[in-house]
């Protein structure tokens, strides 16, 4: 079984008049194949409404599905970062009738998931069991034409079935979720991890990933789980940490009235900042699952789940751990967590290893190379640690080897011709100390107001020395000679 936190394991990060929340979460990711799960169909998004479709995904009689070996792949990837135990499934046929669904039923895997029982470690220390992990293919997309968005106000209704088919992976958490940050920790590790994996590009706002939430709540010190209420597709972290919020303190209200929640399904109404009912919740009978008699059971070998593990990656976890043991530092916490990203990752671990200062790897990756590595064609690993280096080695100013990052990313010449091209030779230290000096004479007021502790000036002319310097005084230099000259005022 998945090992979990107990309540007593753990300080309740939620409670609202003598009850705490209880959440699992369903978050269902698009994988990245070229085609769809059981056809040939492209698996694009953006495309001209309902053209990537053909008879197998729009489930025309006589038609046979083909699975899609990279989409096994792929599930498994995830389960063994998840932790989980990856063994034989099998697919069934989830029945039901909905205009998106165009065979009239899913194709899903039911009582034997391809992956189960694991769990998985948030940077907080807390851990979330995983249930299952299995596969299983989207539907299609309904647009409901009117203000609200809503099928009940809505004039009529579009479907794209474009989407009809892409491969899935349903991600079941136990309910081990205490409080509505803690959802959003377990989303955003979640999204880290399948992006770092190449399996999902992780995008909620295109509905490539999407979380439905299971909401109850239980009495202070209880181990009950009550009637829990789940709030689907929730597709942003905001929307999600309102959602179980609003619906927790909804449960509790009607515990208070001497009430209880009903099982059923709701909507986050986002405008109007709360769930709404849709429609009562369905058992695993009210679907008639029944085993897909057109496809075999999967059975993958120790040496094929093998040769899948050794293809991945580093996680956000070990990648989170290389740089917070790089650096020591806490005060990095923010710089840290964007590095870690899928892109810019490779750029700061191949400067570490190179012998950059791990603080200048992090903070040029996170800042300067965040917003430049969307459009940055020749900015190669090993361009970017020249660039470190010569800052590191004082050849440049900090200021410099910004503007020569960005200069870098978009130029195809060497790097020491770049230098040459934009002047970027740092001032001398003398140099840099007289014109520190001109500019403390040149503002006697504001020098004196530095000198008796508003430290807030030292902005003020560190400015000035740098746009009379044209950008070539090194920070660091002139801070020290402020505040050497300051120490010689006082």
């Amino acid at each position: 079984m998945p090992r979990s936190n107990t309540t007593e394991e753990l300080e309740i990060p939620w409670v609202y008049e003598g009850y705490e929340l209880v959440v699992g979460l369903e978050v269902h990711t698009e994988l990245k194949t070229r085609s769809k799960l059981f056809c040939s169909c492209a698996n694009e998004f953006g495309s001209t409404p309902n053209t990537n479709v053909c008879p197998v995904c729009l489930g025309l009689p006589g038609t046979l599905p083909v699975l899609n070996k990279t989409v096994v792949e792929l599930a498994i990837k995830i389960g063994l970062v998840l932790n989980c135990e990856v063994r034989k499934s099998t697919f069934h046929r989830k029945n039901y009738f909905y205009p998106d669904l165009p065979k009239g039923y899913q194709i899903s895997q039911y009582d034997l998931p391809i992956n189960s029982d694991g769990y998985l470690d948030l940077p907080s220390g807390h851990r979330v069991g995983i249930v299952r992990a299995h596969i299983e293919e989207d539907t299609g997309k309904i647009t409901h034409m009117g203000s609200s968005g809503r099928m009940d106000k809505s004039a009529y209704s579009l479907i794209d079935y474009n989407r009809a088919g892409v491969p899935l992976t349903e991600i079941v958490s136990a309910p081990d979720i205490h409080s509505p940050d803690q959802a959003r920790e377990y989303v955003a590790e979640l999204r880290g991890v399948l992006i770092s994996l190449g399996v999902s590009d992780g995008r909620m706002e295109e509905g490539s990933l999407r979380v439905d939430a299971n909401v109850s709540v239980r009495p202070i010190g209880s181990s009950e789980l009550r009637t829990r209420c789940e709030i689907k597709n929730l597709n942003s972290l905001r929307s999600l940490v309102r959602a179980i919020d609003y619906e927790g303190k909804r449960h509790v209200k009607l515990y208070q009235r001497d009430g209880a929640p009903i099982q059923e399904t709701r909507h986050w109404d986002e405008t109007r900042q709360r769930t709404a009912s849709l429609r009562s919740k369905e058992e695993a009978n009210d679907y008639r699952y029944f085993l897909e008699p057109d496809l075999k059971a999967l059975a993958p070998t120790e040496a094929f789940i093998r040769r899948i593990e050794s293809e991945i990656v580093d996680t956000p976890k070990q990648r989170r751990a290389f740089l917070i043991g790089s650096l020591s530092s806490e005060e990095m916490s923010d710089q840290v967590e964007k590095a870690i990203d899928l892109e810019l990752y490779p750029y700061v671990k191949h400067a570490i290893e190179a012998g950059i200062s791990p603080r200048l790897a992090v903070a040029r990756t996170a800042n300067e190379l965040a917003a430049t590595v969307s459009d940055a064609p020749y900015l190669s690993l090993e361009r970017f640690v020249e660039v470190l280096q010569l800052e590191e080695d004082k050849e440049v100013s900090s200021s410099q080897a910004k503007v020569l990052l960005n200069a870098v990313a978009k130029r195809d010449e060497p790097v020491s011709s770049i230098v040459s091209a934009l002047d970027l030779k740092k001032a001398d230290d003398n140099e840099t100390r007289s014109v520190v000096e001109s500019v403390v004479a040149q503002s006697p007021s504001e020098w004196a107001r530095f000198v008796e502790g508003q430290d807030q000036l030292m902005g003020f002319f560190v400015g000035k020395v740098m746009k009379l310097t044209g950008g070539k005084a090194d920070g660091s230099v002139v801070k020290d000679t402020l505040l050497q000259l300051r120490q010689i005022d006082s």
